[in-house]
């Protein structure tokens, strides 16, 4: 195989009409409100709707979703009961049931049928529609292959498939299942595959299921981390959960993240005694309680959602006004990724880590990591922890200055103030869908 060439966005591109989607899938997306392609799209539409393979690099809330399903949709003929003609993997359940319901109104222009295939519920409903027939089907690695192994669905039809987020998938252990489900597809089959990151295991993928492929990046200096406002907030630890429900109260909608499963319940049922409606989101959780965390917490009745690392790698919502790393994170891969809930596809958000002084090192050392400058975390040099107003924000997005100035302090004002509405109105209008 060719090594896959480099490509980046073309500018000039600014109608998804240029592409030569139908009018019907066009208006579709202008119903929604979608009209210029976004960086990712603009770069690997063309040669994914002439039916080349396509590598694409770019991170979490660019468009990805539309650089794969646009051409998928277009693309693709009826398949027959349980023989599917186009296959989506995706990470995580919430992903797919997300994927599946953007997916929807586009399938519908050329009567074609999708349907999400996930663990954690029955396999009644999925069963009932693989016998009806699925033209697409997105779904997580293992509930897949139990399909296939009680012979509920063929996969030797499938001449387009997806891989999503495949460097998740390889934190998470599912590749294996990845290589031997895509074993099992067509030969001749068309291989999109999107990642933030292309090293290491995802780069056996991209050799092994890829043939000349078109390599597309959005470059990580004009992704979200760019357009974040980030800030380290010093606090004690037995202050850290009053500092928490202050910063939802101030943003606004907000994701949190933990470390563990019962300090996800513990941080939900603290903020709530504070005042601040919030919903736990977690491994333990069933997938009905995980669905009505997540939908309330689009529909606004829910404020702060905290959540997990691996229960939160299918969160994808629109219009996050904080991320806050409550317990902070890992490494700077986790800090890219979790922060990748705000400042989705073109926004502006704001990221806040509340620091212990006996974590000031470890957060240091990922600020420097990602060029954020470790001198200003908010510790002083002996480690004490000082106001928790004292802050240091990252590259600043040309709407930053009309946010308070230092000498005030605190977080910026919550955007229902900007909007002309009571601040504390937690009844928000229902958050667009992911692109």
């Amino acid at each position: 195989m060719s090594s896959p060439r480099s490509t980046v966005a073309d500018a000039s591109i600014s109608s998804f009409s240029q592409f030569g989607l139908s009018p019907e899938i066009v208006s579709v997306l202008e119903r929604r409100g979608i009209r210029v392609p976004l960086p990712i799209q603009q770069a690997s539409l063309s040669d994914a709707l002439a039916g080349r393979d396509v590598c694409g690099k770019a991170p979490t809330g660019s468009g990805k979703t539309l650089a794969f399903a646009l051409p998928m949709v277009a693309r693709l003929e009826r398949g027959r009961p349980g023989r599917p003609g186009g296959l989506i993997l995706v990470p995580t359940r919430e992903l797919a049931a997300q994927i599946t319901t953007e997916l929807a109104p586009l399938a519908k222009t050329r009567r074609l049928t999708v349907h999400a295939f996930y663990g954690g519920v029955g396999f009644g409903g999925q069963l009932h529609a693989l016998k009806k027939g699925v033209d697409i089907v997105v779904a997580c690695p293992g509930r897949l292959a139990d399909l296939m192994r009680s012979r509920h669905v063929d996969l030797s039809d499938v001449d387009m498939v997806v891989v999503d987020e495949a460097d998740r998938m390889a934190d998470m252990g599912f590749l294996p299942e990845v290589r031997r489900i895509l074993d099992t597809t067509s030969p001749t089959r068309q291989t999109l595959l999107f990642s933030a990151t292309l090293d290491g295991d995802v780069d056996v993928l991209v050799r092994r299921y890829q043939h000349d492929a078109a390599r597309h990046e959005v470059d990580a200096g004009e992704s979200e981390i760019g357009r974040m406002s980030h800030r380290f907030q010093a606090v004690a630890q037995a202050d850290r959960a009053a500092a928490c429900a202050a910063l939802v109260a101030d943003f606004g909608a907000c994701v949190v993240f933990v470390r563990t499963r019962h300090g996800a319940d513990r941080l939900a049922r603290q903020l709530e005694r504070s005042g601040v409606s919030a919903a736990a989101i977690h491994g333990d959780r069933s997938q009905s309680q995980r669905d009505r965390a997540l939908a309330s917490f689009r529909s606004g009745s829910v404020r702060a959602l905290v959540a997990t690392d691996v229960a939160a790698r299918g969160i994808h919502v629109d219009s996050v006004d904080c991320v806050i790393h409550y317990d902070p994170p890992a490494d700077p891969k986790d800090y890219v990724h979790r922060s990748g809930r705000t400042a989705r596809a073109g926004a502006s958000g704001s990221v806040v880590t509340l620091i212990t002084p006996e974590q000031r090192k470890g957060m240091e050392a990922i600020a420097r990591t990602l060029g954020l400058d470790p001198e200003l975390v908010g510790m002083s040099r002996s480690g004490s922890a000082p106001s928790p107003a004292t802050r240091h924000r990252g590259p600043r997005p040309a709407h930053q200055g009309s946010r308070r100035s230092r000498s005030q302090g605190g977080p910026r004002p919550p955007r229902a103030q900007a909007d002309g509405r009571a601040a504390n109105n937690r009844h928000k209008a229902p958050r667009g869908t992911p692109r």
